[in-house]
């Protein structure tokens, strides 16, 4: 099993009247997590894309604890569980800084290759950097 941690502020413009993080804003914070996860790996979307593999969400899933407000510091921990194949799963647990759970999802991507948009493997590099994990 892979985690990471990667911190965000809340910006105002993510906030609906209320103050309190807008519910769509979460998929964004997911992508952050996702994007930061890879990149402590060493792997980059930019190389995968580059390779001709894209990664496009299958399934997005999300449940709400607690609000989150305009200038909370967020603590998003992304976990890899299982070993990716054509498909990979990122699972998200968000706190706010009292270090209280208050979010929680999980995304399903596929593998695909760019120029059929066809299912793929995902790249040997990608597999290897993963391995010590699983």
């Amino acid at each position: 099993m892979y985690t990471s941690e990667t911190f965000v502020r809340v910006r105002y413009g993510e906030t609906d009247q209320m103050g309190y993080v807008y519910y769509g804003v979460y998929a964004m914070y997911y992508e952050v997590g996702r994007v930061e996860s890879l990149r402590q790996l060493g792997l980059t979307y930019k190389k995968l894309e580059d390779d001709g593999v894209m990664m496009p969400v299958l399934e997005n899933h999300s449940k709400y604890h607690q609000a989150a407000l305009y200038d909370d510091h967020l603590k998003i921990v992304t976990t890899i569980q299982e070993k990716p194949s054509v498909r990979i799963r990122f699972n998200y647990s968000i706190y706010n800084g009292e270090n209280k759970l208050i979010h929680e999802g999980e995304t399903h991507l596929a593998f695909v290759d760019k120029k059929s948009g066809k299912p793929c493997r995902p790249p040997q590099y990608f597999m290897d950097v993963l391995k010590p994990f699983f």
